[in-house]
């Protein structure tokens, strides 16, 4: 997704990015010593301001409303009158659209938030309960679009309701276009994951580290032969553990997380 640099999008106006900035001034220098006590890279945490930025530029003005009715009351989310509901979309309604046309059931049934299940892209036949995460910014397809989602969301705000997505922030599927590069050899996106040249580190790591699913998905780790490497795959095979000692991961899932 092209992206124009914060100083030339004209989105908001100059007061709104003034008071952007002021707002954000507060907690920079917490901010800042987090992130580079944590990668000591102060290039990284420019390139980490300009995405919070920009994420704040293009987020549409009734989201910004209601992020201004939350600060008023920053407890709001421990509210002991919040009622969820967890649902998959599939299962539930069929698709987004079924989930809007069934508001009206959720609003009687007093849930103050739906908790959607896994509904990215990810590959048909190696999904994981769509926790296989392909692409971070595309719904899967049987399930409708983003402009479903958005369409769902903003029904969802008119009743009261709020709507909280399951993101997988661990992995992405071996479909997700860094995978991809990283099994051609690309070193820049090797990086993005766990790897290792040979077996010994991974063979001491499952020594001690119990197996999500040894039946169906033995072992930590997966030896990819292209690469005559072994990737951390820690769920299933298909699944790709990202390595957040990279802070260039870091700051791309912030973005898609923001997204």
């Amino acid at each position: 997704m092209a992206r124009k640099s914060v100083e030339k999008t004209q989105a908001i106006t100059p007061a709104e990015r003034k008071k952007y900035r002021e707002h954000f001034e507060i907690h920079f220098d917490e901010l800042k010593w987090l992130y580079t006590e944590l990668y000591k890279d102060e290039a990284m945490f420019a390139e980490l301001c300009n995405i919070l930025e920009m994420n704040y530029v293009e987020r549409p003005k009734e989201l910004k409303r209601r992020d201004r009715i939350k600060e008023l009351n920053p407890r709001w989310y421990k509210s002991q009158d919040q009622v969820g509901m967890m649902l998959y979309v599939d299962k539930f309604a069929g698709n987004l659209k079924g989930v809007e046309a069934h508001l009206n059931y959720l609003q009687k049934a007093n849930a103050g938030y739906i908790h959607l299940m896994p509904f990215l892209e990810s590959p048909k036949d190696k999904s994981d309960g769509g926790r296989a995460v392909s692409n971070f910014r595309k719904v899967k397809r049987d399930l409708g679009s983003m402009a479903d989602l958005q369409s769902l969301t903003q029904a969802c705000h008119k009743k009261g309701i709020n709507v909280c997505i399951d993101f997988m922030m661990n992995h992405t599927s071996e479909d997700h276009a860094w995978a991809k590069k990283a099994r051609s050899g690309d070193e820049e996106y090797l990086s993005r994951y766990i790897v290792y040249d040979g077996p010994d580190i991974p063979n001491q790591f499952d020594e001690t580290v119990p197996q999500v699913y040894p039946a169906t998905a033995p072992g930590n780790f997966s030896y990819i032969p292209e690469l005559d490497k072994f990737v951390m795959t820690t769920f299933y095979q298909y699944e790709w553990d990202l390595n957040y000692a990279n802070p260039k991961v870091f700051n791309e899932m912030m973005d898609n997380l923001l997204f």
